[in-house]
């Protein structure tokens, strides 16, 4: 991630956002946490997952069959800043989408 507009056509997708946002307020999520706060199928979260690996945002971590991801701690400041400044406009609504996961298991 080099330039903002990079940033941006990342973001411009709604699930995308809503991942990235989902992240930021938890620190860590496995897949199915993620399906269950979005709605989506695990496919489709899948698919975005994977964009969201090559753009740099995220980083994952195998545990067992499980994948958790989290925000990448090397994307540039200004991209980080970008992402704290939307979580804040978006973190009552992050906040309900986590409480819809509930504790469910995966």
């Amino acid at each position: 991630m080099r330039l903002p507009v990079q940033l941006f056509k990342v973001l411009s997708d709604d699930t995308r956002l809503a991942i990235i946002m989902l992240l930021r307020e938890s620190g860590e999520l496995c897949v199915c946490d993620i399906c269950g706060a979005t709605s989506e199928s695990q496919p489709k979260i899948s698919r975005h997952m994977a964009i969201l690996r090559d753009s740099e945002l995220v980083l994952d971590r195998r545990e067992g069959k499980w994948v958790y991801y989290r925000l990448s701690p090397h994307m540039p400041a200004w991209a980080a800043e970008t992402i704290t400044t939307a979580w804040q406009c978006m973190r009552d609504d992050v906040r309900e989408w986590l409480a819809k996961t509930g504790s469910a298991p995966c």
